[in-house]
């Protein structure tokens, strides 16, 4: 047998009639035999076509893969002809390619989205899932919590201040540089309303309440839930791309203990601290704006600022933060361990993630002006 035969096709001629002729294949009917000589191939199935309807013999084929039973199918109008001499293996092959050919062929290119019903119920399935995992990543968080209240001995210290350090004191730079222009910006428009009233000396009510209740702890909650809770998930995420998770789950080291609980403490440390930090630097901003728009000195706004703003305002801000550096750093964890070993699950996962935790704080902020509106307030 030639390594590589040509395909050729005989034909007997045993009568006038058409019908009585016999085809004979031979050679190799493959992929790489019709591809080496692609003119030749081409005026070989033409003459398959019009020789029909003879009798046709393939017992002299040495080769036939599923590309030449595909083009004598084809030739053949999709169907074997009446009178043909096959072998098991070939006769096999069209049988394949004769149930292929049967499945409808009519299907669009593009998979239709589903309709509005549809989707929501999607939505509200995934929406679901969302909520059992993340009530089962808190349920095991307090778990470990109790187990170290238990073990104070195996308490990652190391893995919490390296947290830390990272969640905290690497974020004062931008918190102190938003929350500077923020003062001057509330500063600036509230001056320009108040002085319309004659009632100037009121703007330290208005920013030391503003601030330090609401825009102090959310403006830092946000600015750290872009950047350390989008952190925490691609951490993980490339952790799962790298498999190390899996390794982890491989050595017996939990992944709470050692992943999810040093990042949520490290927060809920944080949070409360970088929520002063912010507040002092947002009332500076607001003094300078007041002193160059409204002529008040800074000694005046500070001497205002204590009688103006109740300390409850103070102990209100550090739950928020402890709160929000907990809610950040769970749905950080959460979207980083649900991403899958591909780039486009990283991706996503991490907007998810800082998308997630931002509304998230705003609601628990919500929260929170509901169940304090009658608290801190003169």
């Amino acid at each position: 047998m030639k390594p590589n035969a040509p395909p050729l096709l005989t034909i007997d001629a045993g009568g006038a009639d058409r019908a009585d002729h016999v085809a004979r294949l031979s050679g190799h009917w493959t992929a790489l035999a019709l591809a080496s000589d692609r003119t030749r191939a081409a005026a070989l199935l033409r003459r398959v076509r019009a020789a029909q309807p003879a009798t046709w013999d393939l017992s002299a084929v040495e080769r036939l893969d599923h590309a030449g039973a595909q083009a004598l199918w084809r030739t053949w109008g999709r169907a074997l002809p009446e009178r043909v001499t096959l072998s098991a293996p070939q006769r096999g092959i069209f049988e394949r390619i004769a149930v292929l050919d049967a499945q409808p062929h009519d299907a669009p290119d593009v998979i239709a989205r589903p309709d509005p019903v549809t989707r929501l119920g999607l939505a509200l399935f995934g929406f679901a899932a969302h909520l059992r995992d993340g009530i089962a990543l808190f349920g095991a968080f307090v778990l470990d919590l109790a187990l170290l209240a238990a073990h104070p001995g195996r308490i990652p210290w190391r893995e919490i201040s390296a947290n830390l350090y990272a969640a905290g004191a690497r974020a004062l730079g931008i918190t102190a540089l938003v929350g500077f222009l923020i003062g001057i910006v509330l500063g600036y428009l509230s001056s320009q309303q108040l002085a319309a009233f004659g009632a100037s000396v009121y703007i330290v009510n208005i920013l030391g309440l503003a601030i330090v209740r609401e825009l102090g702890p959310v403006l830092a909650a946000i600015l750290v839930a872009g950047r350390s809770g989008s952190a925490i998930t691609a951490q993980l995420g490339v952790m799962r791309l790298t498999e190390e998770l899996d390794a982890m789950r491989v050595m017996g080291i939990p992944h709470g203990l050692r992943l999810i609980l040093p990042r949520v403490v490290a927060l809920a440390i944080a949070m409360p601290l970088l929520i002063v930090w912010t507040d002092i630097v947002a009332l500076f901003g607001g003094m300078v704006a007041a002193k160059f728009s409204l002529g008040l000195d800074i000694a005046f706004f500070l001497q205002n600022l204590r009688g103006a703003v109740p300390a409850s305002n103070l102990w209100i801000g550090f739950g928020k933060g402890a709160v929000f550096g907990m809610l950040i750093a769970l749905t950080a964890c959460h979207f980083g361990l649900r991403i899958k070993a591909n780039s486009q699950s990283l991706g996503e996962g991490t907007t998810a993630s800082v998308v997630t935790s931002i509304t998230v704080v705003i609601l628990a902020d919500a929260l929170f002006a509901i169940a304090f509106q009658s608290v801190g307030l003169r």
